[in-house]
């Protein structure tokens, strides 16, 4: 019979609630990062409808799945400015920004 008296020892409960606060801590920081996206995501649609600048569903759905929080970000900057949805959505950022 093997020994199992290593995964009763108090190093080994030291092991597991080491792996136990590491994973508190990325999901913490996980937690964050994803609720920046979602805030950016939000803003640029609270922007969008405080300026009047319509939007299809697709392009709404664009905004609210897109990860990538440097393109939310540009995205952002472009929606204080522009006067349509293209300018902040198409491929070309507006002219001297």
């Amino acid at each position: 019979m093997a020994d199992l008296s290593f995964y009763t020892s108090p190093l080994s409960e030291e092991i597991r609630e080491e792996g136990r606060a590491q994973g508190r801590v990325q999901g913490r920081a996980q937690g964050r990062a994803q609720g920046r996206i979602q805030g950016r995501a939000e803003n640029i649609l609270i922007i969008l409808g405080v300026r009047g600048i319509g939007i299809t569903d697709a392009t709404r759905e664009k905004v609210t799945t897109c990860r990538d929080p440097e393109l939310l970000r540009q995205w952002l900057m472009r929606a204080v400015l522009a006067t349509t949805a293209e300018e902040i959505f198409g491929e070309e950022a507006l002219p001297g920004r």
